[in-house]
């Protein structure tokens, strides 16, 4: 293990970009006890510690309001036991994921979340980082299977196992995942595992005004493209067909609505399911490889606000009126996209309408979506990714936020891991 002011610059820089200011070191264990001695010491002189596995996330969110030190986990690196049997792999946090994903093809498997090859096993547990295969997959929690920590004052706790039924203990794994470094280190991760399908099919279709402004609709709808789209993504969801992914792409408010469908499995049966999804959809091309515009996992370019609505699936109408509604109203244009069919779309807005634009479009949706006129198909909208002057606007952490459902709870749940509050402070409203 080391601690090393002199070779960490570049995380340094990192940090100071996310956090507005970094003092202290950063250390790189690479097992679980190093970890759990980085955080004993941590603990003894008071530290505010800060985790960091790939750092491409350190920015998502409210940054920490304090960092005294970063525990870096990258040479935590190992695939530490593959049961290819059993479907089941434990791998320690700061292993990539294309890393891992060359290891499981090798057996034939994979673990079935859609993410940067970058990104660290912990890094994506802790963010709850998922892709498009979220709609058959899930996230990472719905995939994790056991878990190592270590905890604020260097106690190491563990939950779960390599045994896909084990729920003997506390399910740490639920409780760490999207946790944003707030309660503790990821040390050790178990996942369970698919096998890789032996094909895959992407069927598309487009609705609302043609390429070019030709003011041609594919295909023609009474209500408007709009619920045009919806049904069809309605439909390939809860179609017998048995889709991995429904994903929706909208450009620009008004523009036309690309609805992608995923289909894996055999290749005789993905030939037969891609064409009858190809006539559920109407007019959809079917092709082995993803459409260039395939979304994949949520992204934000340095600049943009990245937003993220989640709603039920029967409200995705809604929600899309609410995001043209409101984008008129604050001169905002942003790119919608995502996992519809799940009830799950990410927005991205530049930022040349201004903060103060941004901001009101935030808060607008909020009440369109998850105000009390719709209190029947209640939603949520957060922010995700936002420079600062978005973030002052927005107000702090509520701002960033929104209404946080379970906040007494999720208090009482830091209090009991991290009693100091030395764990990325401020990064949750806990």
């Amino acid at each position: 293990m080391s601690f090393r002011t002199d070779a960490a610059d570049s995380i340094r820089k990192e940090l100071l970009a996310a956090c507005g200011e970094v003092e202290g070191s950063v250390a790189f264990p690479a097992s679980t006890e190093e970890a759990a001695a980085v955080m004993r010491v941590a603990a003894e002189h008071e530290l505010a510690v800060v985790p960091r596995g790939g750092g491409s996330r350190l920015s998502w969110g409210t940054p920490a309001t304090r960092c005294d030190l970063v525990a870096d986990l990258t040479r935590m690196s190992s695939v530490v036991e593959h049961s290819s049997g059993d479907l089941v792999a434990r791998l320690q946090a700061g292993a990539r994921m294309g890393d891992v994903a060359a290891v499981l093809a090798a057996a034939g498997q994979e673990i079935a979340l859609d993410v940067p090859g970058g990104a660290t096993v912990g890094g994506v547990v802790a963010s709850g980082l998922a892709g498009p295969r979220r709609l058959r997959y899930g996230t990472p929690r719905d995939l994790l299977i056991g878990i190592t920590i270590v905890r604020a004052d260097g106690t190491v706790a563990k939950s779960g196992g390599k045994v896909v039924k084990n729920v003997a203990g506390y399910d740490l794994g639920k409780l760490f995942a999207g946790s944003a470094g707030t309660l503790g280190l990821i040390t050790e991760a178990t996942f369970r595992l698919h096998p890789l399908p032996a094909a895959r099919a992407f069927v598309s279709a487009e609705y609302g005004p043609m390429p070019g402004g030709s003011g041609g609709v594919v295909p023609p709808g009474e209500n408007g493209a709009v619920s045009v789209a919806c049904d069809a993504v309605a439909a390939a969801a809860n179609s017998p067909l048995v889709s991995s992914a429904v994903e929706l792409v909208r450009s620009a408010p008004g523009g036309p609505i690309l609805v992608g469908v995923l289909l894996e499995g055999s290749a005789e049966g993905v030939q037969a399911r891609s064409m009858r999804m190809a006539n559920l959809l109407g007019k959809a091309e079917v092709a082995v490889d993803p459409p260039d515009w395939w979304p994949g996992a949520p992204r934000a370019v340095d600049g943009e606000t990245l937003i993220r609505a989640s709603f039920w699936v029967s409200a995705l109408g809604q929600v899309l009126d609410a995001v043209e509604t409101t984008a008129g109203r604050f001169g905002v244009s942003p790119v919608i996209e995502g996992s519809a069919g799940a009830g799950v779309l990410y927005l991205r807005v530049g930022g040349e309408a201004g903060a103060h634009a941004v901001a009101g479009f935030v808060a607008g949706l909020r009440g369109a979506v998850a105000g009390e006129r719709n209190a029947g198909q209640r939603g949520a909208v957060t922010v995700l990714a936002a420079p600062a002057p978005v973030r002052e606007e927005l107000g702090g952490r509520g701002g960033m936020d929104g209404a946080v459902p379970g906040l007494a709870l999720m208090r009482a749940v830091k209090d009991q891991f991290d009693p100091g509050h030395r764990m990325a402070p401020g990064r949750f409203p806990c």
